[in-house]
């Protein structure tokens, strides 16, 4: 089977405990991690590790919150060398990565998927129609209180800034998929949503400049992209756009969930591949009851 999950956050105790008790269904599951697994170094690898030895394969792609350099940060890495460093000890644990050749799934039915993790960031093009440059829309998320940390800790070395980075990933990303089967299922994996509308359900729009880019739209479009998993926005929920199947499956953070069995967090994906009935039909009122989301 196929699960994922995004947003572990595993420095809290309430995160840590639900994490500790997952566990795959049959010794051939695969598992999904679609970034914010912790912000320290050692945190990280305590997940990586656990899970790494718990399922036969593990797919890893970053959050924002991976990539915070905060003052009390042991590991002193900015930006683009953090990353490098992680992608370094997922390698260790035999966990795929962004960095890695893109893998393919066999279903329980036999047919095939190319699991895509990618990384692409965010610049500030998920904004207001009123603000015309990134300077504009920070400022008016500053004012309606929905300024992201990441203005503080999100490190972009050694480009000048996040957005530079984001274009550096979308070409290097763009590059890989383009070489893809294009008959072959897809499945993309992205920490931030890849279009602007699976943002709709932010209590803030506002904060949606720091979730994703416009220029990651083509992607999905463009490829034979059967289901994108992400997380980011603490909002779990399955959608259908332009019949692709967006799925936002964060654990998110203690307050914000009900208590729920640990393995119901594990949201499993072959369900999703096969409910792809076109776009009248919502997975929601069936699958998310399932999965206890």
């Amino acid at each position: 089977m196929l699960f994922a999950v995004s947003d572990l956050h595993v420095s809290h105790a309430g995160n840590r405990a639900v994490v500790s008790a997952f566990w795959p269904e049959t010794e051939h599951d695969w598992l999904i991690l679609a970034g914010d697994i912790a912000e320290q170094e050692s945190d990280f690898e305590w997940a990586i590790s656990l899970l790494a030895d718990r399922f036969e394969k593990v797919i890893w792609t970053p959050g924002n919150h991976e990539l915070w350099s905060t003052p009390n940060d042991k590991l002193k890495l900015p930006g683009e060398l953090r990353y490098k460093h992680l992608v370094k000890i997922c390698r260790r644990y035999g966990v795929a990565t962004p960095e890695d050749p893109f893998l393919r799934y066999t279903c329980q039915d036999g047919s095939h998927v190319t699991i895509a993790p990618i990384f692409t960031l965010y610049d500030y093009s998920f904004r207001n129609a009123a603000d015309h440059t990134a300077l504009q829309a920070v400022e008016r998320a500053r004012r309606s209180g929905a300024m992201s940390s990441d203005e503080f800790f999100l490190k972009a070395f050694p480009y000048q800034s996040v957005m530079n980075w984001c274009d550096e990933r979308v070409a290097y990303t763009d590059e890989r998929l383009r070489q893809l089967d294009s008959e072959e299922p897809i499945v993309l994996v992205s920490h931030f949503p890849l279009i602007k509308e699976a943002t709709n359900g932010l209590k803030n729009p506002d904060f949606a400049i720091w979730c994703g880019t416009n220029k990651t739209r083509k992607m999905v479009e463009q490829l034979n992209a059967k289901l994108v998993i992400y997380g980011h926005l603490h909002l779990p929920s399955v959608d259908i756009y332009e019949g692709v199947i967006h799925a936002e499956v964060s654990l998110g953070y203690p307050k914000e969930r009900e208590n729920q069995p640990p393995n119901s967090f594990l949201v499993e994906l072959e369900t999703l591949l096969y409910d792809a009935k076109g776009e009248n039909y919502s997975p929601q009122m069936d699958h998310l009851r399932s999965v206890g989301l």
